[in-house]
């Protein structure tokens, strides 16, 4: 994964808990994108026009018709009611000691920021803090941001913040409102060194460039990550010592957990938080990508008085270029390779796998391996996100035949190598049984 140097911490959203998106860095795969704010607005796209449709916005509209309510529960404030509501798993919590935040006052060594996750929201809480921190993934229109007021309230709001797209859209997010994980030099008081390296994380990041600034709960064998430790030499903050944050399986050491729902910050949680949160931003880009070429393709069609349906190569190359970089995500054809068994410390890994769907074969695209790769069976879960499902329909054309060409063995590309026989038979049989809407020559092979 390419590092970065970062010199300065830009505007900070009120969102950001799972990133440093203020450290410039250049994207692993640009965007066509000139840029976030021009395309916002755009009719075919409509980010701050159109309404939500996002867990957090059918939560709210659920609280208004007083079918659902939240509970004010002593120092955790509403972060407990909410996870509930939207079915996010505690186990899920990792924590992160850096100042990257805008309560970011409130963060330190010995008070980490908790995030929790499912497969369409993250949320962040602070001690202390004064809101609870949001993102969630609409199908449609990508990734929203909100706060939710910690004060006891008679009828609690969440509100829509669109300041922290001054961070949360860059080309670290592929040129739209986006996530990002980030690993940095953590000096003690919790500050990021902004001249050392940092590095964006995903699946195909080095362990030994991830996690910095995080605590890490699990073991790993002889493998090394950044986290659990700071910079103790302020003028060789690449000095850090990876052994001593090696293979932690309790925190209790290292400050006051006591606060916290849980006590871990779990492995496992962390390993599939780097994955989804690329693959989010890949999935968006597609849908924006295919709808804004799509449309500009009708427009100039109609002037020139062709067929509203002719497409140029052009644009045919710019949805497909979009959705192989997506299909090479989702089959992890960049993931490093285990050098050693990963455990984590919650029960995230069974709660995670235990969510299905399953074939009759009783596996599932969620089982995890964690032995030499993520998971047993190498497809990404979120092709059964409503996300996925609302691509444009020619790119999820294109999709599904070149997902196909891949397991079946026709495509023979150099960059799925990773999948076995076995592996293409065994996410073939488990799609066919378990994804719905997929083109019919996928059960037509079947015979």
């Amino acid at each position: 994964m390419k590092s970065v140097r970062t010199p300065s911490l830009a505007a900070r959203g009120a969102w950001l808990s799972i990133l440093i998106a203020g450290l410039p860095v250049a994207a692993r795969a640009q965007s066509s994108f000139s840029g976030p704010y021009p395309l916002l607005d755009e009719d075919v796209i409509r980010y701050r026009s159109a309404p939500p449709n996002d867990a957090i916005a059918r939560l709210q509209h659920r609280l208004d018709r007083g079918e659902a309510s939240l509970d004010f529960q002593g120092p955790h404030g509403y972060l407990l009611s909410v996870l509930r509501q939207l079915n996010v798993p505690l186990s899920s919590q990792t924590l992160v000691f850096t100042k990257t935040s805008s309560q970011q006052h409130l963060i330190s060594g010995a008070t980490p920021r908790a995030l929790y996750f499912n497969d369409n929201v993250y949320l962040g809480w602070v001690q202390g803090g004064d809101v609870v921190e949001l993102a969630a993934i609409d199908p449609s229109q990508g990734t929203f941001f909100y706060t939710l007021d910690q004060r006891r309230q008679g009828q609690p709001k969440f509100v829509r913040r669109e300041e922290c797209l001054q961070c949360h859209a860059s080309p670290t997010t592929l040129g739209l409102p986006g996530l990002l994980l980030r690993s940095v030099l953590p000096a003690a008081d919790g500050w990021p060194h902004f001249q050392a390296e940092s590095f964006v994380t995903d699946h195909s990041s080095p362990l030994k460039q991830r996690w910095g600034g995080w605590y890490v709960t699990g073991t790993h064998g002889n493998q090394r990550h950044m986290g659990n430790v700071s910079v103790k030499d302020n003028e060789r903050p690449d000095q850090m010592d990876p052994d001593s944050g090696a293979n932690v399986t309790s925190l209790k050491g290292l400050f006051n957990v006591a606060p916290y729902p849980t006590p871990h910050s779990d492995l496992a949680a962390l390993m599939i938080l780097a994955h989804q949160t690329q693959l989010h931003n890949l999935i968006n880009r597609v849908n924006w990508e295919t709808r804004i070429a799509i449309h500009r393709q009708e427009t100039e069609n109609k002037a020139r008085g062709v067929a509203v349906d002719t497409w140029s190569q052009a644009t045919r190359r710019r949805i497909h270029d979009a959705v192989k970089e997506l299909l090479r995500c989702m089959l992890f054809a960049d993931e490093i390779r285990l050098q050693a068994p990963m455990k984590g410390t919650s029960d995230f890994a069974k709660e995670f796998a235990a969510a299905g769907p399953r074939d009759s074969a009783g596996r599932s695209l969620r089982d995890l391996d964690l032995n030499h790769r993520m998971f047993r069976y190498p497809c990404s879960f979120l092709i059964y996100s409503e996300a996925f499902d609302a691509l444009p329909k020619p790119a999820l054309d294109y999709f599904y035949r070149q997902l196909f060409d891949v397991l079946s063995g026709k495509d023979n590309d150099a960059a799925f190598s990773t999948l076995s026989r076995s592996d293409r038979a065994a996410i073939m049989s488990i799609l066919r049984q378990t994804k719905a809407g997929l083109p019919g020559y996928w059960r037509a092979s079947e015979r």
